[in-house]
Order: C-alpha cells, then sequence, then structure tokens
C-alpha cells in the first residue's frame, strides 16, 4: 500500500483557491459584496499565516500564528453557513464540500496547537467545538 503524502501547505493553497471562486460566484448585490469581501479575507488569511509560522522566531511566535489561522477558518466556516443558508450561491454541493473541508482544517489547528503547548493549554472538546484555555485565555467558537 502507498502511504499518502500529507502536505498543509498545499491543502490551504488549495483551500485559498476555492474559497476564491466561491467569492467569484457570489452576487454583485450589497450582501454579496459585503460577504465577499469578509470571505476573501478571512477564507484566504490561513494559508500565509501557515507561513508565517513556519518562519516564526520563536514558540510563542509561531503559536501566535498558529491561533491567528485557527481564528480564520472559524470566521470563515461562519461566512460559509451564511451562504449556505441564504443562499447567495446555487451550489449547495461545493458549499458542503467546503464546510466539511474547513471543519477538517479546524481541527488540524486545534491539534497542532494542542501539541504546540501540551502543558499550558487545559483543553475541552464538545461535539463540534473547541476551546483553548491558555493562562485564562478563552478562544471561543461561539
Amino acid at each position: 500500500m502507498k502511504k499518502q503524502r500529507y502536505d498543509l501547505e498545499e491543502r490551504l493553497l488549495e483551500y485559498s483557491v476555492r474559497i476564491i471562486m466561491i467569492v467569484e460566484k457570489l452576487p454583485n448585490t450589497r450582501a454579496g459584496s459585503h460577504v465577499a469581501g469578509q470571505l476573501i479575507r478571512s477564507g484566504t488569511s490561513p494559508y500565509p499565516n501557515h507561513g508565517e509560522a513556519q518562519a516564526a522566531e520563536s514558540p510563542k511566535d509561531f503559536i501566535h500564528k498558529l491561533r491567528i489561522s485557527l481564528k480564520e477558518l472559524r470566521e470563515t466556516h461562519r461566512w460559509l453557513r451564511l451562504i449556505h443558508r441564504v443562499p447567495l450561491i446555487d451550489n449547495s454541493e461545493l458549499l458542503r464540500d467546503m464546510l466539511k473541508e474547513t471543519e477538517e482544517l479546524i481541527k488540524i489547528f486545534v491539534a497542532s496547537i494542542k501539541t504546540a503547548f501540551p502543558d499550558r493549554c487545559e483543553w475541552v472538546a464538545t461535539m463540534d467545538r473547541y476551546w483553548i484555555l491558555d493562562a485564562g485565555y478563552w478562544i471561543l467558537d461561539n
């Protein structure tokens, strides 16, 4: 059996490409333009922030960049849910696929943060939400 290669950088690049494709399908309306601007910012941010994490100047800087990526992925998940609910585009299969990919990426970043600081984080996982408690500071998926 051939071992599958796992490349987070490539996966995040493809994710950004797919976000851009969704943004380009949004209608040229007031709501469509607003959501497009928010989604393009949050949805393409994890890719360069992952690169910044790879070039981190300290462990603290590394975890900070990972947390930014996690935050942006959670925001993107919300925008995708809104696009699907309204609906602002017709391709619900594309949106379901992107929601699933976003959830998987969130889990990867949560696991990475947990691995990076196992002794400084208290973890609580519920059905689809993850919280990080680090010295009294919460990152919540509200």
